[in-house]
């Protein structure tokens, strides 16, 4: 879990844990929509360059854990995840057609967590130790 990404200017380890439902939360993913569901949300995750940490499936809501690159958003991400899926899933299997009508499968929004190695705890204890004043109280230290 210590892997970084390294570009030409930035070094990042960005990582969310996101969760989004089907719509009225109807357990439709099963057997081979389940595994195809899974397929594909590897597959937009490889040719978006993002890296799955961990991810479940189950019949009527998708987590992920994932690693992303700065110039991505949470928003595009999930968007884009969530779209792409729902255009094969509908077409590769009719029928969700009958529960589902038109663009709609995935319930609107999603749920996301930032993740990382370290806690807000650590974070504020590092930031801590450059204060050389006893006396200042502000969250906001100045060095």
């Amino acid at each position: 879990m210590s892997h970084q990404r390294i570009n030409a200017h930035v070094v990042s380890r960005l990582t969310v844990h996101i969760v989004w439902s089907t719509k009225y939360r109807y357990s439709v993913l099963k057997g081979d929509i389940q595994i195809r569901c899974r397929k594909l949300l590897i597959q937009i995750c490889d040719a978006e360059d993002i890296i799955i940490l961990k991810g479940v499936v189950s019949q009527d809501h998708v987590h992920m854990h994932i690693e992303y690159r700065p110039s991505q958003n949470i928003n595009t991400i999930v968007k884009r995840l969530k779209g792409r899926s729902l255009r094969k899933l509908q077409e590769e299997f009719p029928e969700l057609n009958k529960r589902y009508w038109g663009r709609h499968f995935w319930a609107i929004g999603f749920g996301c967590w930032s993740t990382g190695n370290i806690t807000d705890k650590m974070v504020n204890e590092y930031l801590e130790q450059h204060r050389t004043s006893k006396n200042d109280s502000d969250d906001f230290i100045l060095e």
